[in-house]
């Protein structure tokens, strides 16, 4: 069953208003007053009045926050009377959108926070723009929360900064401020209207309106006197057996005030019965106890049954199911089976993190435990942190061990000599989370599979029994055997677990105002937020999924802030960000709460997208499209992980790759899913695995059964042969070949983030240097918890920041291009049928941050100048160089080379499998639209390079230019859309947000690479209503090594 349902009226596209005389302005606002005024409402509009002039003359000076006290005693200098604070309240109740009255950190207010470097620089200090206060509410003492009042409106005094979808301060001329105090007069006098309209005969409007204003008397976050609960407010968290249903939830949304239409989709899906099967042969009584003890299982799904007699049978077995399907029973129970008929057997559980093998190994433990005849089984983890001391004992006395690929390739394969005990009564192998290995990681875990299937073999160990789980993804049967390089594989995909009921939700942000669009739309970050704090209150729990780190942090910030303001410490207080970087001890402390049923609400990035038991969830909040429709059904997939209702919400960005998804939902649906990708064809990465393969036992010609036809060639060519034809590692990658490659792509140094705020130093967390380039930087903002740091001193040389805690309601973005240029030509190859050409060779990409900018509510509060030294490095990549007369007639027609090259390498990046480990030169609105002239030209070429090191996809995709730029050209061309969209030249993963692009530009590029017939005359003329200037000019030959001919 689905339910659809469509955006309001309220937020389509507003009517433009006819314009009017000068003269008739006047009488037009008398009239406007439509309904007559009682005198409570008049006096409330002297009220507003005042704020609205003072509040507007603070914004002219660009004062962007502003304390209540200060601005109380202005407003009442224009009064002439005192100003209550329940009268501020009421107009934020008649206009709650457009007023900001709430408590905020008394350090929030300033922007300033001076750096080591200014400091010896003497450099200049960026503005303050708090407002300097002496008076203090009763009550509150210098370090504690101050009462802000402001319009949320953002005010445009100056143009939005080209292409990054940021505003400067506002700089108002006084002719401005009058047209903005008018534009503010007249709403006031509409939400009047309004009221008054709808208040029903025989109620009194005045009464209304304060008991709506009680909802808006701010709380003080520290004050011991909370506000009292309304009559239908509850301010106590209902426990998970007593929350209200989905269904009830979703109604409530609808009849908030805020609610403004958001839900543009909702779907459905009925609740799924329980479907039981019967094994072949029935489990021991023992077994059975165990189950029931400590899972409550009594019976066995229809999956689970296939899958367990599979194994008794000795096959190889893949099981794709729904999220929360049992789907670890499957290897459980064999395992427990194993072990009662041979106490000698061992097992390997591998999983792609530490704390879904935590979780796992909790539950084997609880299961062996419940069986008394297998107490005995010692269980352990085998992983990067295990302490060295324990190594050997783990090898002598663990019956199953819980590890990662990491460690099989770099610690088990290497000492195979030392682990030959284990390895030979190795009964069972269980891979979960496969649909984790693909791509790079996927195509070298393919490798150490192979190397380990070897060994095995090589030491008399031909009976193991290879078991793999994932969630639902397409040919799971043909992915395992690919990764595994097995022949025959059962899959099964019957799912016999029940579900409740599940609604799925599209959740587009509204217009700040529909009065006046001009304003935006609401930011996604605060409205995935409010809609968390919303569930959570009502006792359902809640997982917000970020797609990068920096998101996850500004959530929990936005989080702490609101709740704190709210008075619901007792909800905050049940929160937690969980996300890759923090310490371990953070990890797995966040983890304990989470496992323990603690938290309400986690606030995470894919790290928990997988299948790591935290609780049972009632809802799922994505904020933004998770890059792939398999993310988007993976996480929506974590709430109702039994058989309760549950929702997932999609809270939508403002991009060209979400908003896709507000116009077609059925996609989210309907569309397959892709095929997962492990390259067994890269030279690069299997000359890797050879050099370790032929260290852990000598290779020979015979060894193509595991590693495939290429073998003898990169055997002969790559590795030492002995005088009886063994083939042993050569001597550089000696004495560990492992060490030399690095199965995740290539590492970057560590920088290591200290907390220096009090006397003893203390380290938050270490981060890679590709993101420490972009996130820490002298003066810059950096959230670690949902906290804000400010960066105080950065040493290259040491690889250590300093970091400052620092209550303040700005962040830092960075200021950076990267170029990547072609150096040098190893390989020219011609494309089919036209006279033009791809290149092969050596690319070098240059990243720098130059500055950064600082923002509040997507306004910018300053520009700052840095020194930081650029981040050079070399890559293998590709380049096709567009064809002069494609250029020409380009521009006679007004389309931008620049929009017309980007959108070209996202739609040939889209028809190709190992996309995901390539990059291009991503253009920026910010630079192709800007107002002056840049000096930063760049050639006419679409260029690609590999993104993790020797990855070896750049060198794949020279071999298939060709045919992916055919399947480009055919998806762009026959695409329905107008201006792009995701299935033709937008990519979910485009660093500026796809928004310097061209649909008709990049076909034409296209077009003009197949050499195909273009009609010139049929492509309109274009008008170009941005700004910027053309930043492309024509791409000059590169340098070939000798002897390099053309490839037909």
């Amino acid at each position: 069953m689905k339910r659809r349902e469509q955006p309001s009226t309220g937020t389509g596209k507003p009517t433009k208003k006819p314009r009017t005389s000068t003269k008739a302005k006047g009488k037009q606002k008398q009239d406007s007053q439509s309904v007559a005024w009682p005198e409570y409402f008049q006096d409330i509009a002297k009220v507003f009045k005042a704020l609205n002039t003072v509040l507007a003359f603070v914004s002219s000076r660009k004062h962007l926050a502003t304390t209540f006290p200060v601005i109380r005693s202005s407003v009442e200098g224009l009064l002439k009377r005192p100003l209550d604070l329940a009268k501020v309240a009421e107009i934020k109740a008649l206009l709650p959108d457009l007023i900001k009255f709430a408590y905020i950190p008394r350090d929030e207010l300033r922007i300033h926070a001076e750096t080591v470097s200014q400091q010896q620089r003497g450099g200049r200090r960026s503005p303050d723009f708090s407002i300097p206060s002496s008076s203090q509410l009763p009550g509150m003492e210098e370090e504690e929360h101050v009462l802000i009042l402001e319009f949320a409106e953002n005010s445009r005094g100056k143009k939005e900064k080209s292409g990054t979808g940021l505003s400067l301060p506002p700089a108002m001329t006084p002719a401005q401020t009058k047209k903005l105090i008018e534009h503010r007069d007249e709403r006031f006098t509409r939400a009047v209207d309004e009221l008054l309209a709808a208040t029903p005969v025989g109620e009194d409007p005045v009464i209304l309106l304060q008991a709506a204003a009680n909802d808006h008397i701010p709380v003080n976050p520290k004050s011991n006197c909370p506000r009292a609960a309304l009559p239908h407010e509850k301010l106590t968290i209902p426990s998970p057996e007593e929350r209200p249903s989905i269904d009830q939830v979703i109604q409530e949304i609808r009849d908030q005030e805020w609610y403004k239409g958001q839900i543009v989709d909702r779907r459905t899906f009925d609740a799924r019965e329980a479907r039981l099967g019967s094994l072949d042969k029935p489990l021991s009584e023992t077994i059975q106890q165990a189950l029931g003890d400590t899972r409550k299982i009594s019976s066995l799904y229809l999956h689970q049954v296939a899958a367990i007699n599979a194994i008794a049978k000795k096959r190889h077995v893949i099981v794709s199911t729904s999220t929360a399907s049992g789907k670890s029973v499957i290897y459980q129970v064999p395992l427990l089976k194993l072990l009662e008929e041979d106490p000698s057997a061992t097992a390997i559980f591998v999983y792609p993190t530490k704390a879904l093998a935590q979780d796992q190994r909790t539950a084997l433990e609880q299961l062996l435990w419940s069986c008394p005849g297998l107490r005995r089984i010692k269980v352990t983890t085998y992983d990067g942190d295990t302490p060295q001391e324990r190594r050997a004992e783990i090898r002598e006395s663990a019956s199953v061990i819980f590890t990662n690929f990491d460690s099989i390739h770099a610690s088990i394969l290497p000492h195979e000599e030392l682990w030959r005990p284990f390895l030979g009564n190795l009964k069972l192998m269980a891979v979960d989370e496969l649909h984790y290995y693909t791509d790079l990681f996927g195509s070298h875990v393919a490798q150490i599979i192979r190397r380990f299937r070897r060994v095995c073999s090589a030491i008399g160990n031909r009976d193991t029994v290879f078991v793999s789980c994932s969630a639902t993804i397409a040919n799971p049967a043909h992915h395992m055997k690919r990764l595994f390089g097995i022949e025959e594989v059962a899959e099964v995909t019957e799912d016999g677990a029940p579900s409740g009921i599940k609604d799925y939700i599209v959740w587009d942000p509204p217009f700040v105002d529909n009065q006046a669009p001009r304003l935006g739309r609401a930011g996604s970050i605060s409205e995935a937020t409010g809609l968390m704090r919303f569930l959570m209150k009502r006792g359902i729990r809640v997982i917000l999924f970020c797609k990068i780190r920096k998101a996850c942090e500004l959530a929990m910030k936005t989080l702490r802030a609101d709740l704190s303001a709210e008075g619901r410490l007792d909800v905050l207080a049940k929160v937690m960000p969980y996300r890759g970087g923090y310490s371990q001890e953070d990890r797995r402390r966040i983890e304990h709460e989470a496992f323990s049923g603690h938290l309400l609400g986690i606030v995470a990035t894919n790290a928990l997208e997988l299948g790591v038991d935290i609780g049972v969830l009632d809802a799922v909040i994505m904020l933004g499209f998770p890059y792939g429709i398999a993310n988007f059904r993976q996480q929506a997939g974590r709430a109702g992980r039994r058989t309760r209702d549950s929702l997932a919400v999609l809270v939508t960005d403002n991009l060209a790759i979400d908003q896709h998804y507000v116009q077609h939902p059925d996609d989210l649906f309907t569309k397959p899913m892709s095929d997962l990708v492990v390259d067994l064809d890269s030279k690069v990465i299997l000359e890797a695995h050879l050099q370790c393969a032929a260290h852990e036992m000598p290779l020979c010609k015979d060894d193509d059964v595991y590693f495939g036809p290429l073998l003898g060639e990169l055997c002969d060519a790559k590795l030492s042969r002995d005088k009886d034809g063994w083939y042993h590692p050569h001597p550089k990658f000696l004495p560990y070949p492992a060490k030399y490659i690095s199965i995740r792509g290539a590492e970057d140094d560590k920088y290591t983030l200290v907390d220096v705020t009090k006397d003893v130093a203390k380290i938050l967390e270490e981060i890679e240097f590709s993101r420490a380039l972009f996130e820490v930087y002298e003066g810059g903002v950096f959230m670690h918890q949902g906290l804000t740091f400010i960066v105080k001193e950065v040493s290259h040389d040491t690889k250590m920041a300093k970091l400052v805690r620092a209550d303040v309601n700005w962040i830092t973005s960075p200021r950076d291009f990267t170029d990547v240029d072609a150096k040098q030509t190893w390989r020219i190859r011609a494309i089919p049928d036209s006279p033009h050409l791809t290149y092969f060779g050596r690319v070098d990409v240059v990243t720098l941050v130059y500055g950064f900018y600082k923002i509040r509510n997507r306004r910018i509060l300053d520009v700052v100048d840095v020194d930081t030294p650029p981040w050079e490095r070399q890559a293998t990549g590709f380049w096709l160089d567009v064809p002069k007369p494609i250029l020409a007639l380009m521009r006679s027609k007004g389309l931008r080379p620049a929009e017309a090259i980007h959108s070209a390498c996202h739609a040939w990046m889209n028809q190709f499998a190992l996309a995901a480990e390539l990059r291009t030169e991503c253009k920026a609105a910010e630079k192709e639209y800007k107002v002056s002239e840049s000096m930063r030209k760049r050639p006419a070429r679409l260029i690609f390079y590999d993104a993790g090191g020797k990855s070896g996809a750049s060198a794949q995709g020279f071999d298939h230019a060709s045919e992916i730029l055919r399947k480009a050209h055919d998806a762009v061309e026959q695409c329905p859309c107008a201006e792009g969209c995701a299935n033709c030249i937008h990519s979910a993963t485009c660093r500026e947000e796809n928004k310097v692009s061209s649909k008709l530009g990049a076909l034409l590029v296209l077009r003009g690479f197949l050499d195909l017939e273009i009609n010139a005359e049929s492509i309109p003329e274009r008008v170009d209503e941005e700004t910027g200037f053309d930043t492309i000019v024509e791409a000059d030959y590169v340098r070939a090594v000798d002897g390099v001919e053309v490839e037909r």
